[in-house]
């Protein structure tokens, strides 16, 4: 048994057998703020994970706790979504109390359920660790209480859920990709229509994710100011969503301008990425982080100086992912080059930052769902 599994086994003690699920982060490769404007997407899921165990009780209480933050203590409420998921202690555990009331209210019946994490994926780093813990939380409520719900809509229960906990009207990408992920291969998603189309990633280019250091955290960011400001102007042209505006029409709208213009760039990185034209990737991807820089104003210096120093050491191009305000860039590297451009790239960004930067390759991975219970040692 490798030692995650030992810890989480730990944690649970006690007789009664278990089942065991993952639930994997993502990287965008480019965009964002595209989802919840019923945009386009192009995500991976990557080897970074969020692992469950879980056993049935017959008592109507739902508990879970954490190996990497057990001082925290157990989340214990009402299986049945009576808890307010904003009132829960510790913070992480509002996420496990949103998905408990989303699939209750989604028809989940208020069977028990002890579980414990243990999660790979790095915190406030905009590789949507906290999607990973709703999908596997997601995954063993609804298999602890005999519930079955097509991927979409156990995605869209844990995008509400993690809008309770947060407070933030975030979109639907994370769910989707930690659900629907491929070894190997990037998802171009229809956020309108939920369509998933993997696409192949080229074997020659490794995706590299450096962590600026600066944690990012949507409480209490610009976000829902930055979606808010968009759907005015949808609003004003009388459009449903800007996925239906027009370049025409958001030419003078900054913020408008960046969805209608970054849509435009995921359909072309998908195109190059089915034609095998690496040339283009790159280039697309430093448009897309100007875009989040000027017109949605959602980087900071730090990210800003991170896809710059990438790009000056050897990268195809890189750009920030995820939200912004903090978090990750990511950037396509030659595979033979991977070493050297992290090497120079995080010393640089130390001197100029004094910063720690992280950086690593991360790989395409097949999406949420069921292991094979551990071997013990």
């Amino acid at each position: 048994m490798d030692r995650r599994a030992a810890a989480i086994t730990e944690l649970l003690g006690g007789p009664g057998e278990l089942r065991w699920f993952r639930a994997p982060g993502r990287v965008n490769l480019i965009g964002d703020h595209t989802d919840y404007h019923e945009g386009f997407v192009l995500p991976l899921a990557i080897d970074r994970d969020c692992m469950i165990a879980a056993r049935r009780r017959k008592d109507g209480r739902v508990t879970a706790r954490s190996v990497e933050r057990d001082s925290d203590g157990p989340v214990d409420v009402a299986a049945g979504g009576a808890d307010a998921p904003r009132d829960v202690e510790p913070p992480w555990g509002r996420y496990v109390v949103g998905v408990v009331r989303t699939l209750a209210d989604a028809g989940r019946p208020p069977v028990g359920m002890d579980a414990a994490v243990s999660s790979t994926v790095p915190l406030g780093s905009g590789l949507s660790s906290s999607a990973a813990l709703e999908v596997a939380v997601a995954l063993a409520l609804a298999d602890a209480g005999g519930l079955t719900l097509p991927a979409t809509a156990l995605a869209r229960v844990c995008q509400r859920a993690e809008q309770l906990a947060t407070g933030v009207p975030s979109g639907v990408m994370d769910q989707l990709v930690s659900l629907f992920g491929r070894a190997g291969h990037a998802l171009l998603i229809d956020c309108r229509t939920l369509a998933v189309e993997p696409i192949t990633l080229p074997h020659a280019l490794a995706v590299v994710v450096v962590y600026s250091g600066l944690p990012r955290t949507l409480a209490g960011s610009p976000y829902a100011e930055r979606r808010a400001a968009g759907e005015r102007v949808a609003t004003r042209l009388g459009v449903a969503t800007l996925r239906e505006a027009t370049m025409d029409d958001v030419r003078d709208e900054p913020r408008a301008r960046h969805v209608v213009t970054e849509n435009q760039r995921v359909l072309e990185f998908a195109d190059a990425l089915r034609a095998g034209d690496t040339a283009a990737l790159g280039a697309l991807l430093l448009a897309s982080h100007a875009s989040l820089r000027d017109d949605y104003e959602v980087s900071t210096p730090e990210l800003d100086l991170a896809v710059d120093l990438l790009v000056e050491h050897g990268a195809l191009g890189a750009r920030l992912t995820g939200a912004g305000f903090g978090g990750s860039v990511v950037a396509l590297v030659a595979r033979r080059q991977v070493g050297d451009v992290v090497r120079k790239t995080i010393a640089r960004y130390r001197d100029e930052t004094d910063l720690e930067a992280s950086a690593f390759e991360v790989r395409a991975v097949d999406g949420a769902g069921p292991l094979a219970a551990p071997a013990r040692a």
